[in-house]
């Protein structure tokens, strides 16, 4: 029997969306084909060995470039993220007799004037290209049940952290850990004003200005606001770091720190669940409804102000080492939630 062909129309590609495609082409008798945009500058991944075949978004000039490539490669399954690209959603609309058509998407409905419009206007547009829709989380589900998906139409469970990489990152470093854990807060994102870095690094400095504390606050990532970041004794800026590279800061950090103003998910957060990290993050990142569990593996913050974030830091640097392993613990437990397995299997199913 012949192969199975998954084309992926993508955008913004991730390390993490490569465990997975590499988990599906290794486990699965599938076909992989991923057109992707170039590599962003703030979060400038390199990617391994990929066990599937690539190619880049900006050698197809027309759309018609685009379809003609999709009908020679004859694909049964088509993946594609979001809505921005237009000829994406042309490829999708012209295929979806011949293939069965998946549109991912990580917007979180909060319900703006914007959305409401957009729903309204697009009722059923995106459910007359795509069989399926398949999202993160139930902030996105029901966003695409506003958009004209039926239930039975939507599946979860899109995004999943490279958990094997990041379980062995916690294998490698809990023995240490449970002599002396780490006093060190750990944020890893952008340096873009919604991820909250410099409300953050201000949090850690006003605690230092009022307390005598033997904490520290370290930051992995770049972006347009690394030039203004903070600098203090306590904190270190440590630049953007591949996922491969982690291993050292993982080792010598202990709770994992996300204060995003706006977060449609979040990946880092599972990824740092899987690492047995305890987590601050805000509400507002949308995978803190699966990966954090109020007082049992972290702490979730109303907003992202100054005053919440300190007030939360604040209360991690109180715990014992017996708190804050028993938090590991429990995030170990929550990160089997999604794997690039369920993921991988998931997909099968339309097939």
């Amino acid at each position: 029997m012949d192969k199975k062909t998954v084309l992926f129309l993508y955008t913004e590609f991730s390390s993490y969306l490569e465990s997975c495609l590499n988990f599906l082409v290794e486990h699965h008798s599938v076909n992989v084909f991923l057109i992707r945009y170039s590599v962003n500058n703030e979060a400038p991944f390199e990617f391994e060995k990929w066990d599937f075949k690539s190619e880049k978004r900006n050698i197809f000039k027309t759309k018609k470039q685009l379809l003609d490539f999709s009908i020679n490669l004859k694909p049964n399954l088509i993946v594609v993220s979001g809505w921005l690209d237009k000829d994406y959603l042309y490829v999708a609309s012209k295929l979806k007799d011949k293939a069965i058509t998946v549109m991912a998407m990580d917007t979180a409905w909060k319900g703006t004037l914007k959305q409401v419009l957009l729903s309204k206007l697009s009722i059923n547009y995106f459910s007359k290209r795509f069989n399926y829709v398949w999202v993160p989380g139930l902030k996105q589900k029901e966003f695409a049940k506003k958009i004209g998906f039926s239930e039975e139409n939507i599946l979860d469970g899109f995004y999943s952290a490279n958990v094997q990489l990041f379980k062995k990152y916690y294998l490698e470093t809990i023995d240490s850990k449970r002599k002396s854990y780490p006093k060190v807060f750990l944020f890893l994102g952008r340096y873009v004003n919604n991820k909250s870095i410099n409300e953050l690094s201000i949090a850690f400095r006003n605690i230092s200005l009022e307390n005598d504390h033997d904490w520290e606050l370290w930051c992995v990532g770049t972006g347009d606001q690394w030039e203004n970041r903070l600098t203090h004794p306590k904190i270190k800026h440590l630049g953007f770091l591949q996922p491969n590279e982690l291993l050292d800061v993982v080792s010598k950090t202990g709770v994992y720190i996300l204060p995003s103003k706006f977060e449609p998910w979040g990946v880092s957060l599972h990824e740092f669940v899987s690492a047995g990290f305890p987590i601050i993050a805000s509400k507002n990142v949308g995978s803190s409804d699966v990966f954090l569990k109020n007082k049992i593996n972290g702490l979730l913050i109303e907003s992202s102000s100054v005053s919440d974030i300190k007030q939360a830091m604040i209360e991690m640097m109180k715990m014992s080492d017996r708190e804050l392993l028993s938090m590991s613990e429990e995030s170990l437990n929550l990160s089997n939630i999604i794997t690039p397995k369920i993921w991988a299997d998931k997909l099968m199913l339309l097939l």
